[in-house]
């Protein structure tokens, strides 16, 4: 049995090593001349399930309309006349009251606990580095920062997710680099979590998928999905020269895996999936000083900034641009994080030298992502992991293989509970 997986990034290789662990024949379909080279590209490096939270937050409104109005602001809005953006601001909005943000982020954390089981599983079984490291710490510069965050401290309490609140001596213990002349009221430290360099976990797993026998075409641009009424899904691809007659690919499953650009393709099928992209920064610095320097991961709750050690380099990222598609470089937005590396770690980088990137994160309204079937017979979705696409894809990967073969008939699908997490949640899947 043949599946296309569409998207080569670290949601569509997890899924792709899977579904050829279970027996499938499996091609990947990329734009890109390689793997991971949009939304996992720049990443933060986290793999938090313990922190993975909504965007859509009691208390979120307030936050970013008062962030908008600051100088360097972890938010940036852009008004425009895009429907789609205000119809997801809306959906956005409404989920922001206490029990949908409950039920939000207990999804979330449901699929990211058991991704970083099959992480670890991968990574013991394929021996694959990716700059590793353990524990993550949460930074307040205020109170009211700690206040903000009592409704999830309260979820982490309930699930015994081990943590623990330190003050700002004990935030210096941790992380003993932590500069004294930034205000610090204290920090949420969780022990289990960790942060890892994402590409370069995708391009070892991408090679051991090609070794395994998943062919992967990149540079190849996906035109349109078609159903025939007979059940047959085709991948049309877009024709490398102009007037060239288009590359038509059959599959028997086809797991749409594209971030932000599967909307395009599901919405001739009737799948009106609300995807947003909400753009992301990062800034990756070298080493300058090694004892003032992280040791882990970090994350400023003020400005939602986070810190990433790999290896000699840190990885700054954060801020959310709500508004424009376009991927140009924003010096706001980029001297937001500039500021927040300088603020905790002053000479620990060469800031003046940083690599800076941005991307779209493939975001939806209400947070968790779409993994299942849709009604469209063959046709399943792997997406919508906004920005904790990282921490999510192993099991979001091992997810959809497995829903795909108790489709054909092999196993009994995925291993956790999929209440909330499945297509059906947007009225996408077969009634």
């Amino acid at each position: 049995m043949h599946v296309i997986v569409i998207g080569a990034g670290a949601i569509g290789v997890c899924s792709a090593w899977y579904l050829r662990q279970a027996g499938f024949t499996v091609t990947v379909l990329d734009r890109r001349g390689a793997a991971a080279q949009e939304a996992s590209f720049g990443n933060a490096g986290v793999i938090a399930p313990g922190y993975v939270t909504p965007w859509a937050a009691p208390g979120m409104p307030g936050k970013v309309l008062r962030a908008m109005f600051r100088r360097e602001s972890p938010v940036l809005f852009r008004p425009g006349v895009d429907p789609a953006m205000w119809r997801w601001i809306g959906r956005w909005l409404r989920e922001c009251d206490g029990a949908r943000y409950r039920t939000n982020k207990l999804r979330m954390q449901r699929v990211a606990f058991y991704s970083r089981e099959c992480l670890h599983q991968l990574r013991d079984e394929l021996e694959i580095d990716y700059e590793q490291s353990r524990g993550y710490l949460q930074l307040f510069r205020t109170q009211k920062d700690f206040d903000l965050a009592a409704p999830a401290l309260a979820l982490l309490r309930e699930n015994n997710v081990p943590h623990r609140l330190v003050d700002a001596a004990g935030c210096r213990q941790i992380e003993p680099g932590l500069t004294d002349d930034t205000p610090l009221a204290g920090g949420l430290h969780l022990p289990e979590d960790e942060s890892g360099n994402c590409p370069m976990f995708v391009r070892r797993l991408h090679q051991h998928a090609d070794a395994a026998g998943v062919q992967f075409r990149f540079q190849t641009d996906v035109a349109r999905l078609r159903a025939d009424p007979s059940g047959a899904l085709s991948v049309e691809l877009a024709p490398t020269q102009r007037g060239a007659t288009p590359e038509v690919l059959h599959a028997d499953r086809v797991l749409v895996a594209a971030g932000v650009g599967s909307a395009r393709l599901l919405r001739p099928l009737g799948l009106r999936v609300p995807i947003y992209p909400v753009k992301g920064y990062s800034a990756t610095v070298m080493v300058r000083d090694e004892l003032q320097a992280p040791l882990g991961a970090l994350m400023d709750e003020s400005f939602k900034v986070a810190i990433t050690r790999m290896g000699n380099r840190l990885r700054v990222a954060g801020t959310a641009e709500l508004g424009s598609r376009r991927l140009d470089l924003r010096p706001a937005a980029l001297n937001t994080l500039i500021k927040v590396a300088r603020d905790w770690f002053p000479v620990a980088g060469h800031y003046q030298e940083a690599t800076l990137w941005a991307g779209a994160r493939p975001m939806l309204p209400d947070g968790p992502p779409l993994i299942g079937a849709t009604r469209v017979p063959g046709l399943f979705l792997n997406l919508g992991h906004g920005s904790t696409g990282w921490a999510m894809s192993c099991g979001s990967g091992k997810i959809a293989a497995d829903q795909i073969a108790a489709s054909a008939g092999q196993g009994t699908g995925p291993a956790i509970d999929m209440e909330g997490l499945t297509p059906a949640r947007y009225r996408l899947a077969p009634a």
